[in-house]
């Protein structure tokens, strides 16, 4: 009987050990099945089952990472991340092969798991499509009708910078952080032709929608959101950061609703005040054909605009500030420009870019360097391309390493040296090489680029003119970065003195 129990037992043991083998075996082939990839597919690190190449690359400096594998694997390159494929793309002339030569077969944005849940394919970054081309189209002439890169609306960003020198001016030379205050500034711009109104800089909400966004962005790039988007079935029910996202844009939502709320009271169809009122009288027409105008669209729309108008240029100003501070004879050299050709009296004007050729060499340098967006956003084959001698599926992602073109060593004298010569000819002329592009480039070129260029010549030579930037007593400037979609300075304390 003993002998006979100890056979069924060790036979029950070789079974739970056959089942257990045979379904590892089955997960590792279904793996390789489901992400196997022709033979053409561009070359890339080993990737691991399951989770592929999520723990190859350093998820804190993705865009170093992304640009040292391009030195052993090539200009075109492959990675998995868990069950999503990537095709990395390095170099200026493979970027406008994909993005502009075959823009129409690279023109759609990825619909990924976490991204889908929170806009649903809505919206003017996340859409594709019909939807894309008449969110976009109307957002374009809408914007340009209340001023948008227009002469016009000079006078609103001068208004703002206003409000901030007054701000600023009371800390009279001491430390403080510029952080959250040109947030505010460059988000009122948005604010005025989206909502029609600018917010007081002690507004809680107005703060809170700021932060928002601001923490939003930063968990949109990490390791978790990652994650979420390969194993959506499982991450959606784990705590973490990717369930903070959500709830960072429900409250933007909600406060995006509530402006909406407040048009529709005293809303005229004939008299459009900004770009929701527009919006509304759009969705009043109704009974058009394929017509992608309603209300939860608007929401998403208007958040899409404070990324494309706001964000950019805040982080634009914020390395400014630490690059000014870090080369002062950069600093006094760009205001002896502007006080010979503005002096100190008037206000700088788009018209006077002409003639600052330095100061706006400094601008597109801090821009360069800077590398603002150094991953651009994600872009999805909607058909087969052949690009840099590989073939890439329909289907799989696409990521401009905007990081590889702006730090070239091939397209830049010093590429990881702040030098305004870089856009400057030899008599002294401003000159934009054809390797800056730091909106990227293609039919998906960022929405908010003329706004960004108007804001941050405007800001920057105002805040030049009336102020000089330095860092506090014995603090030397940190030039590292927090990594998200945009690549932001840490937090700092400056002091900027009254000229």
């Amino acid at each position: 009987m003993d002998l006979y129990t100890s056979l069924i037992g060790s036979f029950a043991d070789w079974d739970v050990k056959c089942l257990l083998l045979f379904v590892v075996l089955f997960i590792l082939i279904a793996d390789y099945v489901k992400n196997h990839q022709p033979a053409n597919f561009p070359p890339g690190p080993w990737a691991l089952p399951i989770v592929g190449n999520m723990f190859s690359v350093d998820h804190k400096r993705t865009h170093e990472s992304l640009t040292q594998l391009s030195h052993i694997y090539g200009d075109v390159y492959s990675l998995r991340m868990g069950q999503e494929w990537m095709v990395v793309l390095n170099r200026l002339e493979i970027i406008k092969e994909a993005l502009v030569n075959q823009g129409d077969s690279t023109a759609d944005r990825p619909c990924r798991p976490i991204r889908k849940e929170l806009v649903h394919g809505r919206g003017l970054i996340s859409s594709n499509g019909n939807m894309w081309k008449q969110q976009r189209r109307f957002a374009l002439s809408t914007l340009k009708y209340f001023g948008f890169g227009k002469k016009s609306l000079e006078p609103v960003i001068v208004d703002e910078f206003l409000h901030c020198a007054k701000y600023i001016a009371n800390f009279t030379g001491k430390p403080f952080g510029p952080h959250l205050i040109i947030n505010k500034v460059v988000s009122n711009i948005i604010c005025t032709l989206v909502f029609g109104h600018r917010f007081e800089y002690n507004d809680e909400k107005f703060e809170g929608l700021i932060r928002s966004f601001e923490l939003s962005i930063q968990t949109d790039a990490s390791l978790w959101n990652k994650f979420y988007n390969s194993f959506p079935l499982l991450m959606r029910h784990l705590p973490g950061p990717h369930q903070t996202t959500k709830t960072l844009w429900n409250n933007v939502k909600d406060f995006v609703m509530a402006e909406i709320n407040e048009h529709k009271k005293n809303f005229d169809p004939t008299d459009p005040r900004d770009y929701i009122d527009c919006y509304l009288n759009e969705i009043q027409k109704g009974g058009q054909v394929n017509s992608t105008f309603e209300e939860e669209n608007l929401i998403v729309c208007v958040m899409d605009l404070f990324v494309a108008g706001s964000e950019t240029t805040s982080t634009t100003l914020r390395w400014a500030f630490l690059y000014m501070a870090k080369y002062p004879e950069v600093q006094e050299k760009v205001q002896s420009e502007l006080d010979r050709v503005i002096g100190r009296s008037r206000q700088p004007t788009m018209e006077d870019r002409a003639n600052l050729p330095y100061t706006n060499a400094v601008i597109h340098e801090i821009q360069r360097i800077g590398n603002i967006v150094p991953l651009s956003l994600f872009h999805y084959t909607n058909r087969d391309v052949q690009l840099g001698g590989y073939t890439i599926p329909k289907g799989v992602i696409l990521v401009p390493n905007l990081t590889s073109v702006l730090l070239d060593k091939n397209e830049w004298e010093t590429p990881f040296t702040f030098n305004p010569g870089h856009f400057l000819s030899k008599e002294g002329r401003f000159e934009k090489p054809e390797a800056f592009i730091p909106f990227s480039a293609g039919k998906r070129l960022c929405l908010g680029e003329t706004l960004a260029r108007m804001e941050i010549f405007l800001f920057f030579t105002s805040f030049m003119q009336h102020f000089t930037f330095s860092m506090p007593a014995g603090v030397k400037p940190v030039m590292d970065y927090r990594f998200g979609v945009t690549l932001a300075p840490l937090p700092y304390d400056i002091c900027a003195t009254a000229r």
